[in-house]
Formats: C-alpha cells, sequence, structure tokens
C-alpha cells in the first residue's frame, strides 16, 4: 500500500475558486481537456504558466497530426510506429490515438478553423500552425466557459481524504496566491528540457512531474530523455524538418565519424570539440520554396542571421528537447489516462507516451495527436470523477508541496545555481546523449546530495518563488531519469549506453519511478522486478 503523502496546512490565498475539474497547462492537450471537460458539463478552471494560446512549445511552432480514416493507411502506420518503439510501443493504443486525432480534426473543421488548402482545392487536415491553432483553441475554450487563469503558475497539488482536490499557485506579477478546489485535476503541464532553449519550452520545466510524485504518481518511460535536435549554433529552433535537404561536415570539409544516425555523428564530433557545419544542398527550387511556405519558421534563423543557407555553410549544435520530445512522464494506469492517484489524470507531455512511441520520440504528427486524444480522454474522464466529488459542504484540504515551497532550515539556496547544477547533469551531450554506467553513477550521486540542500535551504517570494520551485522540479526530474537509467543495463531506443550498446530481449518492459525523498526504479514486471542501488 503507498504511504500517504507530505501534507503541509495550505498557504493563505487571495484567489479561489471552486470547479469540477481543473486543467493545469494551457497547451494542445491542456486546451482539449478544458474543452471537453466544459462540454460535459463540468464546471472548469484551466491554470497556465503563461498565457493560454500563445505559451508552450506547440504556439510557436508548426506541426503535422496523423489524418487517417479508417482503412489500411491507418492500419499501416500503426505498424510503421509499433516497429519502432523497441518492444514498448502498444499497437491498440496507437490506433486509438490515431482515431481519436482524426476525430478532432474534423471538430476542428467544422468550429471554423482555417486548415490549409491542396492544389486540388481540398482542405489539408494533416498540418496545424501553430499560431493559428492554440489562438483558436483559446478562442473556444473562452466560448465555452471556462474560467482561465492566465500567468498563473501551479506550484502544488492539494489532497483530501486520499484523492487529489485541487491545486495552488502563484501570480508572479503581483505575488497574489491562488487557490482552485477541485473534483479532479487534469496534469499538462508539459515535459521538461531543463531551460535548453529550445523553442517555446522555456515553461517546461518538470513541474507537473514533482507535483505528481508528491501525491504518490508514479512515472514510466522516464530514462527516454535524450532527445535532441539539430538547430543553428545560436538559435532556438531545433524542427529536423528544415534540414531535410541538409549535408553535414567538419570546419575542414571532412565528413562527421562515423554513426548509427545523423544526431549521433553530429554528437560525436561535438563532444570532441570539432565545429559542424550544414548546407542545404539538396533537393530542388520546389522543394525549398515548399519548406519556406509550409514551414515558414524554419527559416527565421537562417534570415535574422543574413543566411542563405543553399548557397552558405552554416555552424550547427544539438539542443536537449528532453521529456518534450523524449517520452516519458506520469504513468497511466488506465484507457482514460488516469494515474494511479485518485483524482489525478494525466495528459500531452506530462503523461508516458511510451504507448505511442515506445522508446524512441514521438515528436511530430504522434506528440501532436496524442496531445488532442490524450486531452480529450482525461477530460471525459476528469468530468466523471470530479462531478461525483460535488458536495454542499466545503472539503478540508492539504497541501502537498515540499522542495522549493517549505524548506525545512532558513533559505540559503540560489535557484539559479540549482538550475545550473541540475543543467550541468542533463544536458552535456557526453553525459545524456550517450550515457555509461559510470557516469549516471556520478550524476545520482551528485543529485541526491543536491537534493538534501534543495529540501533544507530552497526559496523565494514572487517570481522567484515559481523559480525556486521549477529549480526543484527540474532537480527532481533528473533525479527520476538518472534512477531509471540505472537500472535499464541495455542500449535501447534514445537510451544509448556506451558501455552497453546492445539491446537486451531481458529489458522488453517498461521502468516505473515512484518517490521524492527516496527514490524507487522498478520494471513493472514481477518477473522483473528489481531496484537500482
Amino acid at each position: 500500500m503507498r504511504p500517504p503523502p507530505e501534507q503541509h496546512a495550505p498557504h493563505p490565498a487571495e484567489h479561489r475558486f471552486d470547479a469540477d475539474v481543473l486543467v493545469l497547462g494551457g497547451g494542445p492537450a491542456g486546451t482539449w481537456a478544458a474543452l471537453t471537460a466544459a462540454e460535459a458539463g463540468a464546471r472548469v478552471v484551466l491554470a497556465d504558466k503563461g498565457y493560454c494560446g500563445t505559451s508552450g512549445a506547440t504556439a510557436p511552432s508548426n506541426t503535422g497530426a496523423w489524418y487517417l480514416p479508417p482503412g489500411p493507411a491507418r492500419e499501416a502506420e500503426a505498424e510503421r510506429r509499433l516497429a519502432r518503439g523497441h518492444g514498448l510501443a502498444d499497437r491498440r493504443w496507437i490506433l486509438r490515438v490515431i482515431d481519436q486525432a482524426w476525430q478532432n480534426l474534423d471538430v476542428l473543421a467544422e468550429r471554423g478553423y482555417p486548415f490549409p488548402v491542396d492544389e486540388g482545392g481540398r482542405p489539408y487536415r494533416a498540418n496545424l500552425r501553430g499560431p493559428d491553432y492554440m489562438r483558436f483553441m483559446r478562442r473556444r475554450v473562452d466560448k465555452a466557459r471556462v474560467r482561465v487563469l492566465d500567468h498563473s503558475p501551479a506550484l502544488e497539488l492539494l489532497w483530501h481524504d486520499g484523492t487529489v482536490a485541487g491545486a495552488a499557485g502563484v501570480r508572479p506579477r503581483d505575488g497574489s496566491r491562488w487557490e482552485v478546489r477541485a473534483g479532479a485535476v487534469v496534469m499538462a503541464t508539459g515535459g521538461c528540457t531543463f531551460l535548453s532553449r529550445a523553442l517555446g519550452t522555456d515553461g517546461n520545466t518538470g513541474d507537473g512531474y514533482l507535483m505528481g510524485a508528491e501525491a504518490g504518481a508514479r512515472l514510466s518511460g522516464v530514462e527516454f530523455s535524450s532527445q535532441y535536435g539539430v538547430s543553428l549554433v545560436d538559435a532556438s529552433i531545433t524542427k529536423g524538418l528544415s534540414f531535410m535537404f541538409a549535408n553535414f561536415a567538419l570546419e575542414d570539409g571532412s565528413p562527421l565519424p562515423e554513426g548509427a544516425d545523423r544526431a549521433s555523428r553530429i554528437a560525436r564530433a561535438l563532444i570532441e570539440g570539432r565545429r559542424v557545419f550544414g548546407i542545404m544542398d539538396k533537393g530542388t527550387p520546389q522543394g525549398h520554396a515548399w519548406l519556406r511556405q509550409g514551414q515558414p519558421n524554419t527559416m527565421l534563423p537562417f534570415d535574422r542571421a543574413g543566411i542563405d543557407p543553399y548557397s552558405e555553410r552554416f555552424e550547427v549544435t544539438l539542443r536537449s528537447e528532453g521529456l518534450v520530445r523524449g517520452v516519458g512522464g506520469l504513468e497511466l494506469v488506465s484507457d482514460d489516462c488516469a494515474t494511479d492517484v485518485p483524482g489525478l489524470y494525466a495528459a500531452g507531455d506530462a503523461a508516458t507516451r511510451e504507448n505511442l512511441a515506445g522508446a524512441v520520440t514521438g515528436g511530430g504528427s504522434p506528440n501532436a495527436s496524442w496531445a488532442m486524444a490524450s486531452g480529450s480522454w482525461s477530460g471525459r474522464a476528469a468530468t466523471r470523477f470530479g462531478i461525483a466529488q460535488r458536495s454542499a459542504a466545503p472539503r478540508p484540504v492539504r497541501a502537498l508541496g515540499g522542495a522549493g515551497l517549505r524548506p525545512t532550515a532558513r533559505p540559503y539556496l540560489d535557484a539559479g545555481e540549482v538550475t545550473r547544477f541540475v543543467q550541468g547533469e542533463t544536458l552535456p551531450l557526453d553525459v545524456n546523449f550517450f550515457r555509461s554506467g559510470a557516469r549516471i553513477a556520478e550524476s545520482r550521486q551528485a543529485l541526491t546530495a543536491a537534493w538534501a540542500d534543495i529540501r533544507a535551504g530552497l526559496s523565494g517570494e514572487g517570481r522567484g518563488l515559481v523559480r525556486a520551485r521549477e529549480a526543484a522540479a527540474m532537480a527532481a526530474t533528473a533525479r527520476f531519469i538518472w534512477e531509471a537509467a540505472a537500472l535499464r543495463t541495455e542500449s535501447r531506443g534514445m537510451h544509448r549506453r556506451l558501455d552497453l550498446p546492445d539491446e537486451d530481449a531481458t529489458f522488453d518492459d517498461r521502468i516505473h519511478v515512484s518517490g521524492v525523498d527516496q527514490i524507487a526504479a522498478a520494471f513493472r514486471n514481477a518477473s522483473q522486478e528489481a531496484v537500482a542501488s
């Protein structure tokens, strides 16, 4: 039986709200969850760290989506994804996601979303322009009478008699506190890139992972967090599509070191201290024009730098996309995206995507479709659970937040210093892109020691409180990652072990991680249960 979570008296709040469903996060997964819940009759509050409609990784990007009606093409896509999942994807879930995304895209069209039109005048529903998409979703959320709390990051979950009962947070602009008591919570706070500067991910600091773990929820698949995207050396856009026409070489023009894939070859060169350059000398003028027209933001870094990428070389780097384009997140225990904690649901990048992607990235159409599907499923289920919790008498609640909020000693840590320390254990290519048992053990030891200090001496006020909680969440996420990575003594998908380069069928299983101060990692199946030591 799970021990009860650590509980505290809630902080007094200037702004208080009641809801059947509280959605944390205002990206595509969060807005779909809020809309689905509101249309099902729930009283819904959505709290976003930024401004719902412009914040998050989707808003500044373009993305594909699965628009596949029932038939052979759908089945073929499911088989392709299953074959790429390294034994950890689930065909039934892939088909469920494809079907729900197809339905949701039709709903967008029915509600007036301006899909592009192909050469034959037919709407092309497999592409979403991020700014238009999220602006449209914000209008729909407002029209559905969802109460939106913009610029209101959540700091902790609330608890009542064994169930999640809402959340509390702060408005950094004036330092005031807010509290939402809700029958159910959908965690749609996104993933974690450890402030790597990947486009649109500055708010993705693992907040939902820490809040979920504090409530007792398990995480799954977090070892698959070493996804890196190619970008111009001083730019933030990591969309691989912009480099589809490029060849890469070292500064002197010599070929990249040999490797299984482009990212690995670039990573090896960068680790050796060598500069890598690209030039888009593949493709046709028509293809180049299509890229600029269909994915215009991919060309902005070149335009701003005054580079013609089709005739001039440009320097590139690899930027971590962490658990945004990685795989892991809060474990789901049912088809409706429930976690193993009553009243808590997860959607989008806050949830594990192993069922969909296995051990490789689902970036692009799979993740965009997952956001729609998981948002819809979690919103519907949270409505059923949340409405059932309605009561004439107020339910007393306790607060669950610890690290970064309630130091056990007089605060003495700087959030910026903690963040930089965590980045040193998560972002470098020779730490995280390529892994080894010795380096994993070093990170585990360093993070465990640092966690004691974080618990004792990290806090802040107003915006500083948000930064402290983000630093704690990134530290917790790093610990989750390395505990799982230590247990997976093989290479599989994006988990690349230099000391154990082969995939081992013994480990065709998922790793669950739980706990906050004391973290346990174990394989899901009892026959393989083990704890990293």
